[in-house]
């Protein structure tokens, strides 16, 4: 009985993500934007490169994986911020491999040198595919399951807004702007999914408590207009200017109607803990935990992620652990 729950599950999965195909889920995007937001290329000043990888749902036959790899730095006196990102996730029978070139160019608000408010676009390719042989249909010769593999080359683009001073930041941003449309006249009967465009919209705020703790509530919006709208509250505190500990929660949200959208599906809620350490100046590895609250944590074991990022100091752009910790 379980077998074919989970199967039900994964399935619904498939279905959901062929008629809006989701942006990777990554629960530590808090500790590098850039891969929800073009508009964060080069805000860390130094260029920085970092990895994801993440296990979602684990226990459960075909869940999705997902592996990031993303390099930023700033230059021409910090005014442009330049980077490159490269996605990879599977789920079940589907493949979704981007690339983007990002570019952000930043002004300097005021006297405030860390006022800064960003415009980024970013330009790059999708492969999207399905490999039938990974299906099973309920009788042989099933008419809706693919023969073999099949892949789609489109290119895409993203585009974001980012402000930031030294306690507070807000962006705006879009992805998948592009594929939709030029996957739309070649796909009629194919069964790759086709991906959607995406809103992102994060705030945050650094409170100092005392000398050795400061206190960083964050939000996150995402809403693709073809299924349920997400909303991720996190909370952290930084000890020492070394250890950044924290915790989330994550639920499915209605804040508009959408009529064409299914009624009666479950919330898709999850609650989690971050932990982010700098192993040195310029090195920082975390790791983060996520918990279904629905029907679905009694089928996995839940989901697992882990990061590792490094800063490449040029010269006289140096930055100590501190600056670097404060960094959104």
């Amino acid at each position: 009985m379980k077998k074919i729950i989970r199967l039900l599950f994964i399935v619904a999965g498939l279905i959901s993500s062929a008629k809006a195909q989701q942006d990777s889920q990554f629960t530590q995007y808090l500790f590098n934007g850039l891969h929800i937001n073009p508009a964060y290329a080069g805000y860390k000043d130094d260029i920085y490169v970092q990895s994801f990888y993440r296990s979602q749902w684990a226990g459960i036959k075909g869940s999705p994986k997902s592996f990031s790899i993303a390099a930023d730095g700033a230059f021409n006196d910090g005014n442009v911020g330049l980077g490159l990102i490269v996605n990879n996730d599977q789920l079940g029978a589907q493949t979704y491999l981007t690339a983007y070139a990002n570019y952000a160019y930043r002004i300097r608000m005021g006297n405030d040198e860390a006022s800064q408010l960003a415009f980024g676009i970013a330009a790059g390719m999708m492969q999207l595919g399905l490999d039938g042989n990974k299906l099973e249909g309920y009788k042989p010769g099933d008419g809706l399951i693919p023969l073999g593999s099949q892949t789609n080359i489109v290119p895409d683009a993203r585009f974001g807004v980012y402000y930031a001073n030294k306690d507070f930041f807000a962006g705006f941003s879009a992805t998948n702007l592009l594929a939709r449309y030029m996957l739309k006249d070649n796909t009629e009967n194919r069964m790759v999914p086709v991906p959607q465009p995406h809103f992102y919209f994060t705030t945050g705020v650094l409170l100092p408590i005392n000398e050795d703790m400061k206190f960083k509530p964050v939000v996150l919006f995402k809403d693709d207009t073809k299924g349920p709208s997400s909303l991720d509250v996190n909370a952290f505190l930084l000890l020492k200017e070394t250890l950044w500990i924290g915790g989330f929660y994550r639920a499915t949200v209605d804040l508009y109607k959408k009529d064409y959208q299914q009624t009666g599906l479950s919330k898709q809620n999850a609650i989690g803990a971050i932990v982010e350490v700098f192993a040195s100046q310029n090195f920082r590895i975390g790791y983060s935990y996520d918990y279904s609250l629905n029907k679905l944590r009694d089928y996995n074991s839940g989901s697992h992620e882990i990061s590792a990022g490094f800063y490449i100091n040029r010269g006289n752009s140096s930055r100590d652990r501190k600056l670097r910790c404060y960094k959104f």
